[in-house]
């Protein structure tokens, strides 16, 4: 028969047991599409007060391309999207946090490619992607845009899909 401190002993050393094989957990990261507009500063915001309260760093991605619709067309020789790209993805970054403390943890990322193809393959690993619901698209009516609506539906990981600033119409 077994003594309470017996148990306690078996007790301490299965737990012991158990979170050697269970990974140490990690804050992660918080990835958030960011294409200029107001939805995507919300997105930024957003991302900070959850990176506040979980420790997880932020990447803000921004996407440039060029379409195969321009073909063999002249492109002045001063003509530096991934710069402008930068650039935007900087201004976006300030402007969301003007007047608020920008967060330390985090880091900007410029790719070129199709922008849910590029915020899928960043989230493969991240702990949550924050998008804005519509971005500078055409299609003012609609709920979601395309690059939301694409990466809500395909994502390995939890997606935030922001509406607009909290308290507004």
């Amino acid at each position: 028969m077994s003594t309470p401190t017996d148990a306690t002993t078996t007790d301490t050393a299965a737990a012991a047991a158990t979170a050697a094989r269970t990974p140490a957990p990690t804050a992660g990261r918080i990835i958030v599409g960011v294409d200029g507009s107001e939805p995507s500063k919300e997105a930024l915001r957003w991302a900070a007060r959850i990176s506040g309260a979980t420790g997880a760093g932020i990447t803000a991605v921004m996407t440039w391309s060029v379409s195969p619709v321009y073909g063999d067309t002249y492109f002045p020789d001063n003509w530096d999207p991934k710069g402008d790209a930068s650039r935007v993805l900087t201004e976006t970054v300030d402007a969301a946090f003007a007047g608020a403390e920008r967060p330390a943890n985090i880091d900007l990322v410029v790719a070129q490619g199709q922008p849910t193809k590029v915020l899928l393959e960043e989230g493969a690993d991240a702990q949550m992607i924050v998008v804005g619901s519509r971005g500078h698209g055409g299609f003012t009516g609609l709920l979601l845009g395309s690059v939301s609506s694409a990466v809500a539906a395909h994502a390995k990981c939890p997606v935030l899909v922001v509406h607009g600033a909290p308290g507004a119409s």
